[in-house]
């Protein structure tokens, strides 16, 4: 998100962007010119709204909110973070306990539940939202995200320079696959040197 809003609001200052979520946007005109695999993962992330979305929905309408019970609790904090993990991530990723609970800690120590809360909320509201982002773009898909991106969507809206799909990762792709994440990110940003 905040990635792309600078390279919104100041294209020239940013030489690429590098994104593993793009968050889901509707096809202009339809989905009929789309191949069979693009409207799956339409319908994919379409069903992640309408079941699985409750998230996100709290973290647009009432952060404030949540940040009090994430706050207020260490095992409130504890049982949102880990929910996370456990749903939006590959199911063969392993995700140490130590990593989790770092996660988690670094949240509640500093009070940060709100002000992670938040960004859902003012993201929505920001004068760039929708606008075409005029930064060159790489997208990694990672297989078990909670949204699978589609390239003919994106292109749409994003001067898309690098596309790679990975069958292993998740929304917490850095985590449960670093290597391959690394690498997708240098290999992008090569290209732009």
């Amino acid at each position: 998100m905040i990635s792309q809003q600078l390279a919104v609001a100041a294209p020239d200052q940013v030489v690429g962007v590098h994104l593993n979520y793009l968050p889901p946007l509707p096809p202009a005109g339809g989905i009929a010119g789309l191949s069979e695999e693009d409207q799956r993962r339409l319908a994919h992330t379409k069903a992640y709204a309408a079941n699985r979305a409750g998230y996100q929905v709290l973290h647009m309408t009432t952060p404030q909110t949540i940040a009090y019970a994430l706050t207020d609790s260490p095992a409130g904090q504890l049982a949102w973070t880990a929910e996370r993990f456990a749903k939006w991530t590959d199911p063969q990723s392993r995700i140490p306990d130590d990593r989790l609970l770092t996660d988690v800690m670094l949240y509640w120590l500093t009070g940060t539940a709100g002000s992670a809360a938040r960004l859902a909320r003012e993201s929505t509201y920001v004068a760039q939202a929708g606008r075409p982002c005029p930064a060159p773009v790489g997208v990694a898909v990672f297989a078990h995200d909670i949204t699978l991106s589609v390239r003919a969507v994106a292109e749409q809206r994003f001067d898309i320079r690098h596309w790679s799909e990975f069958d292993r990762g998740g929304h917490f792709a850095a985590m449960e696959v670093p290597d391959l994440f690394v690498e997708d990110v240098c290999k992008f940003f090569s290209t732009l040197a």
